[in-house]
């Protein structure tokens, strides 16, 4: 999958590489052994800001290792360069940068922070992240207006002067993975002028927005689509018709063949809901209920409802887990989603 590219797409982002902190680029220049990580449970936008970042490493002659905690989505195999993903860094490296990408705290890379304690307590690490739940450092760079990480990827690779299109595209594959998952296409609110202005460069440096708008979007499995019915066929509402809300039970998967990840976009079908200001999916995960937010513009601060549950995220998507099942987690869950939503005033 590669598109052509076009002129200079770097142009485009001129006016806006302002927003790249001088610390970073400073952090990210000196570096000679780059560790890029993934937050658990991987989408579109850390896989692709970690892959960017690994790009940009490639392209400045930098040693670079992408890692994951958790396996890939199948969803994801189109990316090129995402067979570069490893579950721990390589033993023998003595990385002097690690990277993590797209995680509202540290806890969220997984399991493998936890097998590699002193790499990760280390002054060596950053984040690069766009969740205004995040609590940055002085050299974090944290902007809760970007659209994806991959955007803010983007930006600091043209403040490097690595071009858009090295690795014959994968930079700009990668990138536009993450910030289509991250609009839905362009949907949700958060995309911006620099939003739009960014993908504009990806595409001049032949990122093919339509072949990975479909691939993401458009195109699913039998079973993920035979779960998507289950989960929608116990939707639920309040009363007043201002909280929608679901479960995805384990059973769900089992019946229907799918993984978890293929739970990814019912949420953003059910918030399509023409009255609710507030859409929840709760899904089962063990003795666990991970719970997903979404509201509409103007309304509700996805936020400060995750928060209330420990979680985090974005105004208009954020996500908590729950140490208690499903049943008992929306027991708790919706008093506090209904308050929010009965005091919106539109």
């Amino acid at each position: 999958m590669k598109g052509a590219a076009q002129g200079d797409p770097s142009a485009i982002l001129r006016d806006h590489l302002g927003a790249v902190p001088d610390a970073l680029v400073a952090r990210f220049t000196a570096a000679e052994r780059i560790v890029a990580v993934s937050h658990e449970n991987p989408d579109g936008d850390t896989l692709g800001a970690v892959l960017g970042l690994v790009a940009i490493a490639d392209a400045l002659g930098k040693r670079a290792t992408a890692v994951c905690s958790d396996p890939i989505p199948a969803i994801y195999g189109f990316i090129r360069g995402i067979d570069r993903f490893r579950t721990d860094p390589e033993p023998d490296v003595a990385y002097d940068l690690v990277v993590l990408c797209d995680c509202a705290d540290a806890a969220r890379v997984g399991e493998v922070r936890d097998r590699h304690p002193a790499l990760f307590s280390a002054d060596r690490v950053i984040s690069i992240d766009h969740h205004a739940s995040n609590d940055p450092g002085p050299t974090d760079w944290v902007d809760a207006r970007s659209a994806a990480t991959c955007e803010m990827v983007a930006l600091l690779a043209v403040r490097l002067d690595v071009p858009l299109t090295s690795g014959g595209g994968a930079l700009a594959d990668a990138l536009m993975a993450g910030v289509v998952m991250d609009t839905a296409t362009f949907q949700h609110p958060n995309a911006t002028h620099r939003t739009l202005a960014v993908a504009s460069a990806l595409v001049a440096a032949g990122a093919p927005l339509s072949d990975i708008s479909r691939l993401l979007y458009r195109t699913k499995p039998e079973s993920q689509l035979r779960l998507f019915g289950r989960v929608l066929a116990r939707l639920r509402t309040t009363d007043d018709g201002l909280v929608v809300w679901s479960e995805l039970l384990e059973d769900d998967l089992a019946a229907t063949g799918a993984d978890q990840s293929m739970s990814e976009g019912i949420i953003d079908l059910m918030s399509q809901a023409a009255e609710a200001e507030v859409v929840l999916l709760l899904k089962e995960r063990g003795g666990e209920t991970r719970l997903s937010i979404r509201t509409k513009d103007g309304g509700v601060d996805a936020t400060r409802l995750a928060g209330a549950f420990g979680g985090g995220g974005h105004a208009r998507a954020s996500g908590a887990t729950i140490a208690a099942p499903v049943a008992e987690a929306a027991e708790k869950i919706l008093p506090a989603a209904s308050s929010l939503a009965r005091a919106v005033v539109r």
